[in-house]
């Protein structure tokens, strides 16, 4: 008898173990959703949450594969259950503390909080990321097995010559996208129009000169002297040098900070450098800021030190994001003799002098974050104004949460994230001041 039954009784151990998750698979799904619930710096819309999840929770359990294949170990069905209702009890958890800390922030910066809604959109967003990576891995996996039958191609060639594919297909789409953007930049002109018809005061003057203005640099700087001049500009009490961003936008709402600032006696100058978006721009045209933002500063101080003493105007510059990393760049020759101020809004960290400059910075913002030395250092954060919680700092989760709100950092209402008001402006220092803009 217990030999006729003993093979349905293995069979139903076999199942029962079956049935349960491994303890790599429950390991890699509680560290996945506890790491994309971990507290970010901004409010997180659910479909970017559920992703994250997705996407780590995929990754992790990709490498649990690897590696239980690797050491071929065998658990126990106890063994097994104990980590599945682990990894529940973590995730629920993870769950609530993120829930506390999103409904934080949203309060910080006066937005809807979140609700069950949310969390079952998360779910269904983070389950069928999985389930297309279940199932990509697996068709992948096939797929190798099969060239490996072949002989043609082994597991590593493949995936060698996957990653020599992605390769091509970035460098080509890339540029690619950008000369598009750039093309429909050329034909419009937006931020130059921008910049130039939204002005607050009548007195003031602006300037821009754009990329197809003249051939080079220099040319440039000399034709923004001649439009400024011709304006008046040099005539105002005051003039700001501002350094666009990579696409060459200016923040009208520090300009119009700035006008307020000094009273409408105040001249704004800014010269385009690039037609590609800022992350572009930041990755492979930062040489293009700096030399731009020297040409232009220099060609305005020589025309100032060339006025009679009694009626230059007060020199400052000014720059946000990029335009920070290109104004700093201004100094590196020692120009600070002929500054009255400078201010620097939302600087990328680490990338920007900030001695003898006023730093207005959200705690919020991600770019004042974002530094590959965020995996295994905690940031500086002794220059930013407070506006809503501080996460505390993580090694590499603390990379990967502001990594993801880099892409949603000018989502955030004025004064949070990435988004800087009319303080600007009006925060900017008087000659010889370098107290923070806080």
């Amino acid at each position: 008898m217990s030999a006729v039954h003993a093979p349905r009784l293995g069979t139903r151990i076999h199942v029962g173990a079956a049935a349960l998750p491994r303890v790599s698979t429950s390991l890699a799904v509680s560290a996945g959703t506890l790491i994309s619930l971990a507290p970010s710096l901004l409010p997180r819309p659910a479909a970017v949450q559920g992703i994250l999840t997705g996407v780590l929770v995929s990754v992790l359990w990709g490498l649990a594969t690897l590696a239980r294949r690797r050491r071929r170990t065998v658990t126990s069905p106890g063994t097994r259950a104990v980590a599945a209702t682990a990894a529940v009890v973590v995730a629920g958890w993870g769950a609530v503390l993120a829930d506390h800390w999103q409904n934080s922030l949203r309060t910080a910066m006066a937005l809807p909080g979140t609700d069950i809604g949310y969390w079952i959109r998360v779910e269904c967003w983070a389950g069928a990321v999985c389930l297309a990576g279940f199932v990509a891995a697996r068709a992948v996996t096939a797929g190798t097995r099969r060239l490996g039958r072949l002989g043609r191609l082994g597991r590593r060639r493949v995936i060698a010559l996957g990653g020599v594919l992605v390769a091509l297909g970035w460098f080509v789409a890339v540029p690619a996208a950008t000369t598009a953007a750039a093309q429909h930049f050329r034909s419009s002109n937006t931020e130059a129009e921008r910049f130039l018809t939204g002005g607050s005061d009548p007195r003031a003057v602006r300037s821009y000169v754009g990329l197809d203005a003249a051939p080079d640099v220099a040319s440039r700087a000399a034709l923004a002297v001649r439009d400024l001049d011709r304006a008046g500009g040099f005539g105002r009490g005051h003039v700001v040098v501002a350094v666009p961003t990579g696409s060459g936008w200016i923040d009208g709402e520090a300009a119009r900070g700035i006008e307020r600032r000094f009273d409408g006696d105040v001249a704004i100058v800014g010269q385009q450098y690039s037609y590609a978006p800022s992350w572009v721009t930041f990755l492979f045209g930062r040489n293009d800021a700096a030399e731009s933002a020297r040409a232009l500063f220099t060609a305005v101080s020589a025309h100032i030190a060339a006025m009679p003493v009694d009626t230059r105007p007060d020199l400052h510059v000014y720059g946000q994001s990029l335009g920070s990393i290109g104004g700093s760049a201004v100094f590196d020759s020692g120009a600070e003799t002929a500054v009255c101020s400078v201010l620097w809004a939302g600087p990328p960290a680490g990338a920007v002098r900030t001695d003898g400059a006023a730093v207005l910075a959200n705690s919020s913002d991600p770019v004042v974050w974002w530094s590959p030395t965020l995996l295994t250092r905690a940031p500086d954060l002794s220059r930013v104004r407070i506006d809503a919680p501080v996460p505390q700092w993580i090694p590499f989760v603390s990379f990967v949460q502001t990594t993801v709100d880099l892409v949603f950092a000018l989502d955030a209402p004025t004064g949070h994230g990435h988004r800087y008001g009319d303080d600007q402006g009006l925060r900017l220092p008087g000659c010889g001041t370098a107290a923070d803009a806080r």
